[in-house]
């Protein structure tokens, strides 16, 4: 089926709007080396993902606590220490920072060339509505976007079929007339399959994985992206 124009343009957040960067000082001020991030992100969505598999659920925070925890305790083995995990102040010290990171600089400029084409934009992410709304506020994005649209809405993480069709159902839009614009494939993958039209910026992943469906339009930045999005007949 052809891509059409979209209706509404929906944003994953981490990683593709929103700067996990600077989080490592949080991780290095818990005694975690700053590299930690990486695998504790990865862990966090295949947690996730795994009791959506299973047909079970749990929000973002809890998941990313316990994968915080495990995370430690295989750090200071390889460093040769005894291991140890975190206590829980030192998690939510972690965690607390995820309201206040920055935005990827692509990200105001995406949202201002979607309002002037009058084209909505909303966030879907499999992070909390509250603290995606704080990240917004802090970034100062908050009134470049509709309504923040958390998983915690549908108890299932993306790439579950279901978060794409609570998106569309939310935004009273046919599947194929929302965007899902990611900076992971995965994501791109479960959008597409649900009958979203995607798109894809490469600056996080470089190459887009030939084990998922193809996105509809790709861009080295969100802007390139957008534009490529409005660009689409219909």
């Amino acid at each position: 089926m052809t891509p059409r124009r979209p209706r509404i343009v929906a944003f994953d957040v981490m990683e593709t709007m929103m700067r996990l960067e600077p989080l490592r000082a949080r991780f290095e001020d818990a005694g975690l080396p700053g590299e930690a991030l990486d695998a504790w992100y990865a862990r966090t969505l295949r947690d996730g993902m795994a009791l959506t598999a299973t047909g079970d659920f749990q929000p973002f925070r809890q998941v990313a606590a316990g994968a915080l925890r495990a995370v430690s305790f295989s750090a200071g083995r390889r460093a040769g220490k005894a291991p140890a995990v975190l206590d829980d102040a030192a998690v939510e010290q972690v965690l607390d920072g995820l309201a206040s990171l920055p935005a990827h600089p692509d990200v105001a400029p995406a949202l201002r060339r979607l309002a002037a084409a009058d084209v909505p934009a909303v966030c879907l992410t499999n992070g909390a509505g509250a603290t995606t709304a704080a990240f917004l506020d802090h970034a100062g994005l908050t009134d470049l976007v509709d309504r923040v649209i958390s998983i915690e809405e549908v108890r299932r993480w993306k790439p579950s079929a279901a978060v794409y069709a609570h998106a569309a159902a939310a935004t009273g839009v046919p599947a194929g007339r929302l965007a899902l614009v990611a900076a992971h494939a995965w994501d791109c993958h479960g959008a597409k399959r649900a009958g979203l039209v995607t798109g894809w910026t490469g600056r996080l992943e470089g190459r887009y994985g030939d084990v998922f469906a193809p996105p509809d339009v790709t861009g080295d930045d969100l802007v390139q992206v957008v534009e490529r999005l409005l660009a689409l007949g219909g």
